[in-house]
């Protein structure tokens, strides 16, 4: 055996995990020049795909303070003094983004699935899409759905979106991105790093199936009210009401 054979029989003996071109091991990023992907062509169309909202403030707005150039020449042990936090400035905001989706069934049903009004869902029967949880903080799991495409006959369309349900409007302040975890082949990810700093609401992603096939299509597209205005953007045709969320705990 080998120096090398040797080396790399240690590693695999020692757990270090190995790296093939399948399941989700790689990424597709889907821009404005590259909006589209196949799951059908990817062989991706079958058990259950995860939906992922994550998101963080951005480093800008966080901590973000002047430099003086002049002042640090002066004194240049300022530049490793810990800074005192403020109460006060842009990081200070209260940002709650909640990710949803609007569905639309081959017997014609249509509704949404999302933490305003408790709307969950369920993978095992219609709508065939169920949301896991409110993500009130911007933990690292963020929020997810579930959608069980065995069941892919049965879907027309569904409209992936995020809203601002309470709080400062800031997507603009936020680092927010949606990945799709398909069941097999590359996950696809969708960053919202446009500017829109007073909308309430983005659709992200649309999911279509056409002639049986599946198709992922980048939306990205802000508006500056909440789901009813979604709704006609795309013809939804739903009767939208108050909505409020069980209080936090």
């Amino acid at each position: 055996m080998g120096f090398w054979d040797s080396l790399l029989g240690t590693w695999r003996r020692e757990g270090v995990p190995s790296f093939d071109s399948g399941g989700t091991s790689y990424a597709v990023q889907l821009t404005k020049r590259n909006p589209t992907i196949s799951l059908t062509r990817q062989g991706a169309d079958r058990g259950t795909m995860r939906i992922n909202l994550s998101w963080r403030m951005r480093s800008s707005d966080v901590g973000a303070r002047p430099v003086r150039t002049g002042s640090l020449l002066r004194h240049p042990g300022r530049l490793f003094r810990p800074e005192v936090p403020s109460a006060q400035g842009q990081a200070m905001v209260n940002v709650d983004l909640d990710l949803a989706c609007m569905y639309e069934l081959k017997d014609g049903s249509r509704g949404v699935v999302q933490p305003l009004g408790n709307f969950f869902g369920d993978t095992n029967k219609a709508p065939y899409v169920k949301l896991s949880g409110d993500d009130r903080f911007g933990s690292a799991s963020g929020e997810t759905i579930y959608v069980n495409l065995d069941h892919r006959d049965e879907i027309t369309r569904l409209l992936v979106f995020v809203y601002i349900y309470d709080g400062t409007p800031a997507f603009d302040r936020t680092h927010a991105s949606v990945t799709l975890y398909p069941s097999n082949g590359p996950r696809v990810e969708i960053t919202l790093d446009e500017r829109a700093p007073e909308a309430r609401s983005c659709a992200v992603v649309l999911i279509e199936n056409v002639k049986g096939e599946l198709r992922v299509r980048r939306e990205v597209k802000y508006v500056y009210g909440f789901q009813s205005e979604l709704d006609r953007m795309y013809g939804w045709g739903l009767q939208w009401g108050r909505g409020y969320k069980t209080p936090a705990r």
